[in-house]
């Protein structure tokens, strides 16, 4: 939703950074026309027509390869006492890239993904709207515990706070998965020069809308 593509991914290759696939990444690095966006409106999908024509043509062939390269999931297990604990990253859900995993998502469903994926902490994306949900599966008598996480967005929020997010998460040394409470998450907001980037949109041919929803975080 901006017009520096390849300096993001030359930033984020200079440091490092462990990083999984987002549609929009999976569609640019296969210089797709389809982002894999759920639109609402005809204005809403005429805009990002315009937005991903922009990227493609912007988007360099060894910057592409890098999207290609990059992985669906990232999985880090644990050994930290008697209960092993899985973390797994995705963007949209385990099941699929461009799956919105909103906050009032049934518990049920959520729970089946989770146990699906074996995972006891998940970390998303997508709807790039920061929560934290702690889900009870398991019996009464022996709960389990799994912890859903939107880790909000660091460039595109939407939550009506036009800062940027990202989440820090914080797991006891006595973890248990028989206790709610052995995970904390921090959701941290930082400024940035947003009407820098808003500007920039505006002199871009990326449409003026995409500047407004980064001056006020929707």
């Amino acid at each position: 939703y901006n017009i520096w593509p390849n300096e993001v991914i030359a930033e984020i290759r200079r440091r490092g950074i462990p990083t999984i696939a987002g549609n929009y990444d999976y569609g640019i690095g296969r210089s797709s026309d389809d982002c894999g966006c759920a639109y609402k409106t005809d204005e809403e999908k005429s805009m990002g027509q315009v937005s991903i024509s922009f990227t493609n043509n912007k988007v360099g062939d060894e910057e592409r390869r890098y999207l290609r390269s990059l992985p669906a999931h990232i999985r880090v297990d644990y050994e930290l006492n008697s209960d092993p604990l899985s973390l797994l990253l995705v963007h949209g859900s385990p099941r699929r890239i461009n799956e919105y995993l909103f906050e009032d998502r049934d518990e049920t469903s959520m729970l089946r993904i989770m146990e699906g994926a074996a995972a006891d902490i998940l970390c998303f994306g997508h709807t790039h709207r920061p929560f934290h949900r702690v889900l009870q599966g398991g019996t009464a008598a022996a709960p389990r515990y799994r912890h859903a996480i939107n880790i909000g967005s660091v460039g595109k929020p939407k939550d009506g706070d036009p800062r940027g997010c990202y989440a820090m998460l914080t797991i006891d040394e006595s973890w248990s998965n028989s206790i709610d409470k052995s995970l904390q998450v921090e959701f941290i907001r930082f400024s940035y020069d947003v009407e820098a980037a808003a500007r920039a949109v505006e002199e871009s041919v990326l449409p003026d809308q995409y500047a407004a929803m980064l001056r006020h975080g929707k």
